[in-house]
């Protein structure tokens, strides 16, 4: 090999001097508080709570069970029937509801058992098992879904199915029958009148203690004061009924009645015996309590629960039927946008026009 074919050494190039790497700037963020639970900015409402639907409905039937168990005692497989009757009712005609509407299934959430329960529960011992059906299912389609569904209805379901009955089958809504206990086994005859019936059309005023114990004719869950009260006050402590409005109801009730009945006491009851008669204390607690058609404000809460009872004070002294806590709280739904829109509270800095 010749030194021409000898590869040739390449000189040696000088070193380039390395820029030193600058160090990365610290973000004046890092001293800032960084919480374990990453901070997500949304829009409101924040309030946050473990309560959820299905928590809140099946707590509200549990407080149902005093006077279900009572109107089972009481009234026997009558109540049995139409208690089953109309829940079966009400859960299958949800079911259908929602395959016709394409949505998920939401008698898991209780809210259905709950319509059909409560419109049990206002029922006549007598009713007839086909119209319970009939106003169960009302209640369900119409009362609730032809509104949107749950939480857009402006009418209690419940309330809404029975005043369908009543308009549909006034005669059967308005028979009533005796109690199947030791008290009324030698009475005869089989229909019966209900304590503000009695008092109305004949004058005849009822024993508190059949009141109180629910010994009396009436609607299945209706009669006995002291089974509603316990489950109304289990509501109020686990906070799942606004407290005023069945203060403002029963106290308004109490007021007006008391006022009448300083008047004239031979012609209208006390005020004792309308409060704890009829339908007021599971309408009340059970109805007037619905947190979909019932005001979300405080004082708005106040005069729900007042406008109901001047209205019930009303219709029960002048009007053609001894009853009237249906139709009050039905009234009292349908001004519930508006005492909404009228009780809202002021926002800071907000002036009006």
């Amino acid at each position: 090999m010749t030194e021409e074919n000898l590869p040739q050494a390449q000189p040696e190039q000088p070193e380039v001097p390395q820029k030193p790497v600058p160090k990365p700037k610290k973000d004046p963020r890092d001293k800032l508080y960084k919480p374990e639970i990453p901070l997500i900015l949304a829009s409101s409402p924040h309030f946050h709570t473990r309560d959820t639907v299905p928590r809140i409905m099946w707590n509200v039937i549990a407080a149902l069970v005093p006077a279900t168990v009572l109107a089972l005692v009481y009234f026997q497989w009558a109540a049995a029937g139409i208690i089953l009757t109309s829940v079966s009712s009400a859960l299958i005609a949800e079911m259908l509801v929602n395959k016709v509407k394409g949505e998920a299934f939401t008698i898991p959430d209780g809210s259905a058992l709950i319509t059909g329960l409560l419109l049990a529960l206002t029922l006549p011992p007598s009713f007839s098992l086909g119209g319970t059906a009939l106003g169960s299912v009302f209640a369900i389609v119409v009362g609730k879904h032809f509104f949107g569904g749950l939480g857009y209805n402006i009418f209690n379901p419940a309330l809404l199915g029975r005043a369908f009955l009543q308009a549909s089958f006034p005669v059967p809504m308005t028979t009533w029958t005796w109690p199947l206990t030791a008290r009324y086994a030698d009475v005869d005859g089989v229909t019966a009148a209900t304590p503000l019936g009695l008092f109305k059309f004949e004058g005849v005023t009822s024993e508190l203690s059949g009141l109180i114990t629910g010994n009396i004719s009436g609607s299945l869950g209706e009669t006995s004061a002291i089974a509603i009260l316990v489950g109304g006050i289990y509501l109020l402590i686990r906070k799942y009924a606004d407290w005023r409005i069945p203060l403002s109801f029963l106290l308004s009730t109490f007021l007006v009645s008391g006022v009448f009945w300083l008047i004239s006491p031979e012609s209208y009851p006390s005020p004792v015996f309308q409060l704890f008669s009829g339908g007021l204390m599971l309408g009340a607690f059970f109805m007037a309590t619905d947190m979909v058609t019932s005001p979300v404000t405080a004082r708005g809460a106040w005069i729900f629960g007042a406008g109901a009872g001047f209205i019930l004070v009303i219709i029960r002294l002048f009007g053609g039927l001894p009853e009237g806590v249906m139709y009050s709280i039905l009234l009292m739904n349908a001004f519930t946008p508006l005492i909404n829109r009228s009780t809202r509270p002021k926002f800071f800095g907000e002036v009006r026009a």
